[in-house]
């Protein structure tokens, strides 16, 4: 089963894939706008035959988090796609993207920030979560 992770956020949206048993982070959506955005996933999820999108969702009862929350579900409602869609915890993903770039220097960790390498990280986190939890 093909599995794509995305982690939404306001300027990127970070992208995992699940192929043939190996997770591996996929060049990030630069995002423009939403619907900029929706398009390009959805491009990406017909030509990866992608079946299942797991999508990481803030958790708490903050209102940051909840309009978080909110954001993401609307932006995913903007897809066509007609798999199925699985919201996940995805709290301190980026932390951890982050402390997995620590041997690197400072201003290859910035540029990874900027170009949406740290997001499709998270999203490797995410998918990792997801397949721990739900396929092992």
């Amino acid at each position: 089963m093909n599995i794509l992770a995305c982690d939404v956020g306001l300027k990127h949206i970070g992208l995992a894939v699940y192929m043939h048993g190996i997770i591996l982070p996929l060049e990030a959506i630069i995002r423009i706008n939403r619907n900029q955005a929706a398009r390009d996933l959805d491009k990406l999820l017909k030509e990866r035959e992608i079946e299942r999108l797991v999508v990481g969702l803030p958790s708490g009862g903050w209102a940051r988090h909840e309009e978080g929350q909110r954001r993401i579900r609307h932006f995913i409602s903007l897809l066509c796609f007609e798999g199925e869609i699985i919201f996940i915890d995805e709290d301190y993903t980026s932390i951890e993207a982050l402390e997995s770039l620590g041997y690197m220097k400072v201003k290859t960790r910035a540029r990874a920030q900027k170009n949406g390498m740290i997001d499709s990280l998270s999203a490797c986190i995410i998918l990792e979560r997801y397949i721990e939890s739900y396929l092992s």
